[in-house]
């Protein structure tokens, strides 16, 4: 029965024995994996890790650039509240790092390095015990033997004596280091929820600090939100119409107003107007200056081409046409009607339709090809060819299908439907208009490049006010009033 109890006694230490070496080699794997997990130094103080941390580096780095720039520019207030969120991230990082290594790192340390090692060492002086107990039973069995006694007698003597107490004192010393080694390994085994708790806090530890991180990024976005939609100098193409009025605070979309201002000055009487492709160059570059809002007026003036390319393409890169995907079969359906009455009744029922927004710039933008129609003769641009190269831009599908039957079909209807309203502009929108709605716009006078006429006064205005508004001319920005008088010695 003692034989049978000390055989389970040692297969369940054999167990105990595995799984230590087990628990140590994951212990230990976990723990350099996790150290490596760290950003900041480990072992040395807040100040030191702090430094050492790249959001730290970054965070500087941006506060630095936003004093570059200046609370000015809109990059710069950007760069300034970033740099402080990352500033106030690095130090919820050092906190959550310097928990982790005392509730996690240090002691899966001790367990990997300390407290499994030691047990092993004890189980390794128990093994030089039992040795060492064999070895005295052995010599004292022996003496026994020397000395002529049966084996159920014990030998006495001197040397006997002494043999027979280092045999259990040896004995002795071996059923203590057996014993502690069984309560370190039973132990050991009790523990493993203290261990297995080390990751529940690594969890939480975590969980926390990405908690107060998103609170702290969540607190700052309003911020950069408000930053952003506080900044007046936005993109206006590709922007939806509405949008930009609001944020511009504007009745007629800035390039629209700029483009049209510009050509009534300098481009009326310029052939092929809307039909004459730009320089490439040129009209990126007219595109990119509207689109920040710095515009020198002086510049593009001499370029026409230019001038109506870029609206075009504001026309044409709104997410919505002018004339709305909604109001789209309206559209159509009223150019299929053959009695021209009826035809322009419909077509009056569908502008009035438009929202406001959209209702205002396409009576700003129609009043505009009705006058440049006045000088047809000599620019060759009829309300039907206006119609032909404007009306894509103006009206369009969610599906627009294939290039072939946006060149026939649609387009052809989409032509019955401008070039009416062009030809009738002053019956769908009495009155006259003030093209210069903001009072900012003005260019130089110019020649025609394509006609053999000197100088161009806009049609909207009488001799007198146009000497009146030469004089108090100038550019819409950055061009100074030095460059408007060299631009006039240069023009004559």
């Amino acid at each position: 029965m003692k034989k049978q109890f000390n055989r389970m006694r040692q297969l369940a230490n054999q167990t105990v024995e595995k799984r230590l070496e087990l628990v140590k080699q994951v212990s230990h794997s976990t723990h350099k994996k996790l150290t490596a997990c760290l950003q900041g130094q480990q072992g040395v103080d807040v100040e030191k890790k702090s430094k050492k941390l790249p959001l730290t580096t970054l965070a500087q780095c941006m506060v630095e650039g936003s004093a570059v720039l200046g609370d000015d520019s809109l990059l710069g207030k950007m760069l300034k509240l970033c740099g402080d969120t990352q500033d106030k991230l690095a130090q919820e990082l050092i906190t959550f790092e310097l928990t982790i290594e005392r509730d996690v790192i240090e002691p899966l340390y001790d367990l990997a390095e300390v407290e499994i090692p030691n047990i092993q060492k004890q189980r390794k002086h128990l093994a030089k015990l039992v040795l060492d107990m064999d070895s005295a039973r052995t010599r004292y069995y022996q003496s026994t033997k020397s000395s002529g006694l049966s084996s159920n007698m014990q030998p006495t003597g001197a040397k006997a004596d002494h043999l027979r107490e280092e045999m259990e004192e040896a004995a002795n010393r071996m059923e203590i280091c057996r014993d502690q080694l069984s309560a370190d390994m039973y132990s050991f085994v009790a523990k493993e929820i203290d261990y297995a708790s080390y990751f529940q806090t690594l969890i939480e530890a975590q969980a926390e600090y990405h908690r107060k991180s998103l609170e702290l990024l969540q607190s700052v976005l309003p911020q950069i939100k408000a930053q952003q939609e506080s900044w007046v100098e936005k993109p206006c193409y590709g922007k939806p119409l509405v949008e930009h009025l609001a944020l511009s605070g504007r009745d007629i979309a800035f390039p629209i107003e700029a483009c049209v201002t510009m050509l009534l000055e300098c481009g009326m009487q310029e052939e092929g107007l809307f039909r004459v492709a730009p320089s490439a160059s040129k009209l990126k570059k007219l595109k990119a200056s509207l689109d920040c809002g710095v515009l020198d007026v002086q510049e593009y003036s001499a370029d026409p081409h230019a001038i109506a390319g870029a609206l075009k393409s504001y026309l044409r890169e709104l997410p919505e046409p002018l004339m709305t995907f909604d109001l789209y079969n309206d559209w159509i359906q009223a150019s299929n009607i053959q009695d021209q009455d009826k035809r322009l009744q419909a077509l009056l029922g569908a502008c009035e339709k438009l929202p406001p927004a959209n209702g205002n710039n396409f009576k700003y933008l129609i009043k505009f090809l009705s006058k440049l129609t006045e000088y047809q003769d000599v620019n060759k641009m009829t309300p039907g060819n206006i119609a032909i190269v404007l009306g894509p831009n103006l009206l369009w599908t969610h599906n627009e299908g294939n290039i072939t039957e946006m060149m026939t079909t649609v387009s052809l209807q989409i032509v019955g439907i401008i070039e009416p309203i062009i030809q009738h502009a002053d019956w769908f929108f009495p009155g006259e208009i003030e093209f210069n709605v903001t009072g900012n716009y003005g260019s130089p006078v110019h020649t025609n490049h394509n006609a053999n006429y000197s100088l161009m006064p806009s049609p909207d205005m009488d001799q007198i006010e146009r000497k009146q508004n030469d004089q108090c001319r100038r550019p819409l920005s950055v061009a100074t009033d030095n460059m408007m008088l060299e631009f006039y010695k240069k023009d004559g």
